[in-house]
């Protein structure tokens, strides 16, 4: 395997802790939408009237029925919490830290279905969710240290940052609406107006598609676009505390913005775990790893 490997295995493990300690956190003090489907009539009414003999009524206007949608909404949140530290103890996908990582992938994709329906099942708010749902699964591949998955596990990671990146293009450049926070967040930031904002959005939504297009060049290419990626990942995560911190109210802000931030953290470190493997490829471009902690000694 190459020297970078365990770089690699590092930043995919920081990415991996990342959504799952952000995703506790909303869980545990916030909210999730799992009403969304608990309360749809549609679809509640008959599983209750096989499983119960209340009618849609009662289940709907039962604050007990309420109470246990929160207690399931704060149980996630403490598997998440697990899965957490499940990620920084796991050495092998076969494991048991193993395993609740993977069942924590699948319910990361279940939430994603969750907003999906919030958003009137628009695929790209599904496929925005890619990389946050997938580096679990990609952590898990990485530990298995086999030079014959190495290939595979670059090109899902390039796959996953194309479907995230394109998709938030789409809402950039109002294929989707421009959800109306976002719009505020972005004018808080720039201090711009709607019209101006509408065009700076118009723009990052095209230099989306280029980074879902250039990841799958060749890394002497591509690596310029993964290291944007990766700075407008970050840049777009930091956003989330950077146009709604209020200086009045400075915990507040954090205790109600930061995880939003922790659990985008993926959408820079997936970029940048691709440079930092790919990059023994071509050395001379990558002088900069000499400087990282562990590097002396390296072949």
């Amino acid at each position: 395997m190459i020297h970078s490997d365990a770089l690699h295995v590092k930043l995919l493990r920081l990415a991996a802790f990342s959504v799952f300690a952000g995703r506790a956190w909303q869980h545990l003090f916030w909210d999730a939408p799992y009403r969304e489907l608990l309360w749809d009539q549609d679809i509640m009414e008959p599983v209750i009237g096989v499983f119960s003999s209340m009618t849609w009524h009662d289940f709907a206007a039962s604050a007990a029925v309420d109470d246990g949608i929160s207690g399931i909404i704060i149980a996630i949140g403490v598997f998440y919490l697990i899965c957490a530290f499940c990620v920084l103890a796991v050495r092998s996908a076969r494991s048991l830290p193993g395993v609740l990582i993977s069942a924590g992938s699948v319910s990361l994709a279940m939430l994603a279905l969750l907003y999906t329906k919030e958003s009137f099942y628009h695929a790209g708010q599904f496929l925005e969710y890619t990389l946050q749902f997938g580096v679990p699964y990609f952590l898990l591949l990485a530990l298995k240290k086999d030079p014959q998955m190495e290939k595979r596990l670059i090109w899902l990671e390039r796959l996953a940052i194309a479907l995230t990146f394109s998709c938030h293009g789409l809402y950039a450049l109002g294929y989707y609406p421009i959800p109306g926070s976002f719009m505020t967040m972005t004018m808080n930031i720039l201090g711009m107006g709607e019209r101006e904002t509408l065009l700076f959005l118009q723009a990052a939504g095209i230099m989306d598609f280029v980074v879902a297009i250039g990841c799958f060049l060749p890394i002497k290419w591509s690596r310029y676009i993964l290291l944007y990626a990766a700075f407008w990942g970050l840049a777009t995560a930091i956003a989330r505390i950077w146009g709604n911190f209020y200086l009045a109210f400075p915990l507040e802000s954090l205790h109600q913005w930061l995880h939003e931030v922790v659990y985008r953290l993926p959408h820079a470190l997936v970029p940048l775990a691709i440079v930092v493997i790919s990059g023994d490829e071509h050395p001379d471009a990558f002088r900069w790893r000499a400087f990282l902690p562990g590097a002396a000694g390296r072949g």
